[in-house]
């Protein structure tokens, strides 16, 4: 819950831009836009408690990349639900869209599936102005990740810093089938990581978890695309002109080689960066438990998740109305 000084605290901060990424077809979902999906006691989806987190953190603005496809759909959903509701809070409100045509060369013929979540900020270039945050919009994040992002945005850092919401693997793992994360080496100290290396296909075992029948440390740090990118006074974050380099690279190299499937992801590419000493990444450690919808089979689980989240104080049933 915020008090009132709190709340006028907030309004003194630093501008802090959530960019949440909602433009995915939730293709592991097995049909329908998991994103879209109720899972609170009054019809709330998961993407409404990680904007409650964001402006009880004190973010101010939010920003939706999505579809042009699904764009009536999310509207109803939740766009000009929450719409309303940031109004109220002076907490401004976009959209971006993420569009397969939108690249720095030709797409490959019989091309389908998105550039990934690297093109999906991108998408957003032109609208931010400020230090920002990245999520996903399928992903419960927990309020201690948001406080812990936005407290460090608001602070001055070099140019090629980055942070990351650190989350235990353990804590990060389906029930119901393989789930793809971002799998992080930490330097002695454990406070900034040196390597991430997107992996699929993690599942839980009766001693962890493994990917392929390699054994993962279930306490190692995993990215779950919660990243935060600083920037200075009144300029946009450095960090957007190496991402859009890094596309053209992207699309001269690997969508060559793999014209139909490459992605461009935020753990890969940052990964990259981290091994040519480019960039540091700072680690937020987090020790609530992550839950999504990755599978149809996860919805009951989340839905019981959150209602004990209500139970315990942590959010109120009608959401929004302690903000």
């Amino acid at each position: 819950m915020v008090d009132q000084e709190e709340k006028g605290k907030r309004k003194k901060m630093k501008n802090t831009t959530l960019l949440i990424m909602a433009a995915g077809i939730g293709s592991r979902f097995g049909g329908g836009i998991k994103q879209l999906e109720p899972v609170g006691l009054h019809n709330e989806i998961i993407m409404d408690y990680s904007i409650h987190d964001a402006i009880e953190a004190g973010f101010n603005k939010i920003i939706f990349v999505i579809r042009k496809d699904i764009e009536a759909d999310f509207r109803e959903r939740i766009g000009n639900r929450v719409e309303a509701i940031c109004k109220k809070l002076n907490v401004e409100t976009a959209y971006a869209f993420q569009d397969l045509n939108n690249v720095p060369g030709v797409v490959p013929e019989g091309r389908i599936k998105p550039w990934g979540t690297g093109q999906a900020v991108l998408s957003a270039k032109e609208l931010i102005h400020e230090p920002f945050a990245v999520i996903n919009a399928d992903d419960y994040y927990g309020k201690e990740a948001f406080r812990q992002l936005h407290d460090w945005l608001v602070l001055n850092h070099a140019d090629n810093a980055i942070a990351m919401a650190g989350f235990i693997l353990k804590n990060t793992l389906s029930d119901n089938g393989g789930v793809t994360r971002g799998v992080c080496k930490v330097a002695e100290g454990h406070t900034h990581i040196t390597d991430v290396v997107e992996t699929s296909n993690i599942i839980k075992t009766e001693d962890g978890a493994e990917a392929d029948g390699r054994k993962l440390d279930p306490e190692s740090y995993v990215s779950m695309n919660f990243w935060g990118f600083p920037a200075k006074e009144g300029c946009a974050p450095a960090y957007l002109d190496v991402l859009e380099q890094g596309f053209k690279e992207f699309f001269e190299n690997d969508v060559k080689a793999n014209p139909l499937k490459a992605e461009y992801l935020l753990p890969t590419h940052i990964g990259g960066l981290l091994r040519d000493g480019k960039y540091t990444v700072k680690v937020l450690e987090t020790k609530d438990k992550w839950f999504g919808v990755t599978y149809k089979e996860d919805k009951e689980a989340v839905v019981q998740s959150f209602k004990k989240l209500i139970e315990d104080d942590v959010y109120r049933e009608e959401l929004y109305s302690d903000l």
